[in-house]
């Protein structure tokens, strides 16, 4: 009888590895390695670990398939030699964020209360202030950030950096800014799955050319989510900021979002509450208020739970003009652009007075 590969290998095709249903043929577990010298048979049957719990079982269906399905006569027996795939070398683990003093969260109960133009302001007043500042817009399926700063068409570029290639921010009002915006149609919906989305934020965070910041300030997606879990799992932010509006559904949001980080599996110190919107003042007379939305709910909330109210931001209409048109209101020399630069002193010196009376925040550890 002659031998030849293929009819050792239909013998094979008849061997299941255990639990995949797929043959060890189909499975790409045969070797290149066959050699056929008469009625003598060998080579290699490839697993992908060296402890793997089957190798026995399957060397021994082999040897009875090709002496069932070839000839009894084929010498096969002690010829089969279990080797292991070749382990791609593990990835060398880089730090996150090596070069940033202090990561604050912005974050909002639910939409609408103007948390990116917080976000925005607070960054670019920091910048102003002189500090070193990152913006990252975190919310994955609303990304606002690009278009707040004036860089939608922004195109981003990659250095190499070892075994790697990092992001690097754009940058505008002295503040480096990271967003999926970037890199998805401003006209089109981000469709997400949580899986997806999650990575995507990670690859901007672990992946950026951050640098030296003294803060690092992230736009979270309103309410409570899979970004957030996500956030705390890969940063061990510093602290949190609260936006809220005087509204009393607001409010009661804002009183989720502050529990959530105060909650005991996430374990993030909460700097202070921000009401935004808190009034109403016309451009003609600077010195008048009218309180659309209610009056000091923000104020209330935070004496309620013990936490800082950083500031109270009035509702005037170069603020939402500021936002359109990619020129932050704290460039202006304004009343509500004076009172961005008090927020940004006032979180400052929460984030001094918390690094001086609390531990470093730890990452939430996944289980």
């Amino acid at each position: 009888m002659t031998l030849y590969p293929n009819l050792i290998l239909d013998a094979l095709r008849t061997v299941r590895y255990p639990g995949t249903g797929k043959d060890i043929v189909e499975m790409g577990m045969i070797a290149d390695d066959m050699r056929i010298d008469g009625n003598k048979v060998s080579f290699s049957i490839v697993f992908d670990k060296p402890t793997d719990p089957f190798i026995k079982s399957v060397v021994r269906a082999a040897e009875a398939a090709i002496s069932t399905h070839v000839s009894p006569d084929v010498e096969i027996k002690g010829n089969i030699t279990a080797a292991t795939r070749q382990q791609a070398p593990a990835k060398k683990e880089h730090p996150i964020l090596p070069g940033v003093k202090n990561i604050i969260g912005v974050s909002s109960g639910k939409g609408g209360v103007g948390k990116s133009t917080v976000s925005v302001n607070l960054a670019v007043s920091l910048a102003q202030l002189g500090y070193k500042v990152g913006l990252l817009d975190a919310d994955i399926f609303g990304p606002s950030i690009p278009k707040m700063l004036g860089i939608e068409d922004e195109q981003l570029y990659m250095r190499p950096d070892g075994d790697r290639n990092l992001i690097i921010p754009a940058e505008k009002h002295g503040v480096k800014t990271l967003s999926i915006g970037f890199v998805i149609d401003k006209d089109k919906p981000a469709l997400w799955r949580g899986g997806m989305a999650s990575n995507a934020l990670k690859q901007l965070i672990t992946e950026g050319d951050w640098g030296e910041l003294d803060y690092f300030v992230i736009d979270m997606p309103p309410g409570t989510s899979d970004i957030h879990l996500t956030l705390v799992q890969t940063l061990a932010i510093t602290g949190a900021i609260v936006v809220t509006t005087p509204q009393e559904v607001a409010l009661a949001d804002a009183r989720k979002g502050v529990n959530m980080f105060l909650s005991e599996h996430v374990k993030v110190p909460v700097l202070g509450i921000v009401e935004n919107m808190s009034w109403f003042t016309p451009a003609a007379h600077p010195d008048e208020q009218y309180f659309i939305f209610g009056r000091d709910g923000g104020k209330n909330l935070a004496e309620a739970l013990g936490v800082e109210l950083l500031g109270q931001i009035p509702l005037v209409a170069s603020i939402c003009r500021g936002g359109d048109d990619g020129t932050p209101v704290t460039l202006q020399n304004s009343v509500s652009g004076q009172s961005f630069i008090a927020l940004a002193r006032k979180v400052a010196q929460a984030i001094d007075t918390r690094n001086t009376t609390l531990p470093p925040t730890t990452k939430v550890e996944t289980h």
